[in-house]
C-alpha cells in the first residue's frame, strides 16, 4: 500500500475582522513552548502563513483524523496569541503580506520582485511514496492530463485584495508566475528528469531543485510524488479526496508503466488551457477531458476520473468512500463555492473570512 502525506499552508487571521496577520513567528514559538522537538509546523514565505505536514499514512482515515487534528492545533496556537487560521487559498481581504526573513526568502524578493510579493496564496501538496525514481518519473508523465481535475475540485480561491476574481482557483493563476510553474513536457526516464531539472538549475534563473515548481515533481526530499496543484481545501473531508484521487492516480499510472502503455502525450499548451479551464470554472463549468482534450460537463470529468482510477481505488479499499465524497461535493460544491455562498448570505469579504475560520476546524 503506497502511503499519503499532506503539507497544507494555512492563512493567519484577526479572529473578528478577517484582516491576515503576520503572525507566524509568534506561533511557532508557542507551539515550540508546548512540544521542544515538534517538527509539524513550519514557516512559509510570508508572516501571515503557516505551514503543517502529517506523517507518512497508507490508511486515509488515519491520514484525515491527522489533518483535522493538525488544523484544531494549529487553531489552538494561534488563539493564544489572538489570531486564527483559515484554509483559504487567497485573501478575500487586501493584505500587504510580510516577508519571512531568511537568506532565501530574501533572494526571492530580490531576484524575481514584485511577482514575489504576490505570492500570499496558500497550496495543499500530496506526497505519495514511489519505488525509484524511475517509478516516479513514469507517473508524472502518465497523471499529467489529470491534474487540472484536482485543480477544479480544490479550487478555493475566488477573491483576491478584496475583488471577486471571477476564477474559482486564482491561486494558481497567481502560483504560475514564477518562472519554473506550470504543468511539463514528457520526460520518459529518470535520467532525462534530472538533466532537465539540472538544465534549469544552471540557468541561474531558479536559485536550486527546490525551486522546481512542476505541477507534479519528484520529490528531493522523500522517496514520494509530490502533487502540487490542489488549493488548500476549505474543508479537510476535501483534502482527503484529493489525497484519495492522487494515491489512486499514481498507482493507476505505475501500473501502467510496468503493463507498457503508453504515457498520453498532450502538448504542454493543451495542458495550460486545461489548467486555465479548471482554475476558471472549479465544478461549475466544463473542464477538459483528459482523453481527449475537449469541453465536458465537469461532473463526467470527475466521475471520469474516478473510472480511471477504479482497480486502484477498489484495490486500496478506498472506492466506496471516494465515490459518496465526489458526489457529495459535486451536490454542495467545492471551496470558491462555499465562499461565494457566504458572501452572499452575510455581504461582506470580513464575514467570508470569518465563517471560514469556522469550516477550516470542520
Amino acid at each position: 500500500m503506497r502511503t499519503v502525506g499532506v503539507e497544507e499552508e494555512l492563512l493567519l487571521v484577526d479572529p473578528d475582522s478577517g484582516d491576515p496577520k503576520a503572525l507566524a513567528a509568534a506561533v511557532l514559538a508557542r507551539a515550540a513552548q508546548d512540544d521542544p522537538g515538534q517538527e509539524v509546523f513550519e514557516k512559509e514565505l510570508f508572516g501571515q502563513m503557516l505551514e503543517f505536514a502529517t506523517h507518512p499514512q497508507s490508511d486515509l482515515t488515519d491520514l484525515g483524523e491527522e489533518i483535522v487534528r493538525c488544523r484544531k492545533e494549529a487553531a489552538r496556537h494561534a488563539g493564544e496569541i489572538g489570531c486564527a487560521v483559515a484554509a483559504l487559498a487567497t485573501s478575500p481581504l487586501p493584505v500587504s503580506p510580510s516577508l519571512s526573513m531568511n537568506e532565501r526568502y530574501r533572494w526571492l524578493a530580490e531576484r524575481y520582485g514584485i511577482p514575489t510579493w504576490e505570492q500570499l496564496v496558500c497550496g495543499c501538496h500530496v506526497h505519495v511514496s514511489v519505488e525509484s525514481d524511475e517509478e516516479g518519473v513514469a507517473v508524472l508523465d502518465r497523471i499529467r492530463p489529470w491534474l487540472s481535475v484536482l485543480r477544479a475540485i480544490s479550487a478555493n480561491s475566488p477573491f483576491w485584495q478584496g475583488q471577486d476574481t471571477g476564477y474559482a482557483g486564482y491561486r494558481s493563476r497567481v502560483w504560475n508566475r514564477w518562472p519554473s510553474a506550470g504543468p511539463t513536457e514528457l520526460f520518459g526516464s529518470a535520467e532525462e528528469y534530472h538533466r532537465r531539472v539540472a538544465g534549469m538549475v544552471d540557468t541561474g534563473a531558479i536559485l536550486d531543485e527546490g525551486m522546481v515548481y512542476f505541477d507534479a515533481r519528484v520529490s528531493a526530499r522523500y522517496p514520494t510524488v509530490e502533487i502540487r496543484v490542489a488549493d488548500v481545501c476549505l474543508c479537510a473531508d476535501t483534502a482527503v479526496l484529493i489525497a484519495t484521487l492522487s494515491r489512486a492516480l499514481v498507482e493507476t499510472a505505475a501500473r501502467d508503466w510496468r503493463a507498457g502503455r503508453p504515457a498520453p502525450g498532450h502538448s504542454v499548451s493543451l495542458l495550460r488551457m486545461g489548467d486555465w479551464q479548471a482554475a476558471r470554472f472549479g465544478l461549475d463549468g466544463d473542464l477538459l477531458d483528459p482523453a481527449t482534450m475537449r469541453p465536458r460537463p465537469a461532473g463526467q470529468v470527475v466521475r471520469s476520473l474516478l473510472e480511471h482510477t477504479g482497480d486502484a481505488l477498489t484495490g486500496s479499499g478506498d472506492a466506496a468512500r471516494a465515490e459518496s465524497a465526489v458526489e457529495e461535493l459535486l451536490r454542495s460544491g467545492n471551496g470558491a463555492v462555499e465562499q461565494r455562498r457566504l458572501l452572499e448570505r452575510a455581504g461582506s469579504l470580513r464575514d467570508v473570512v470569518t465563517g471560514c475560520v469556522r469550516l477550516t476546524q470542520g
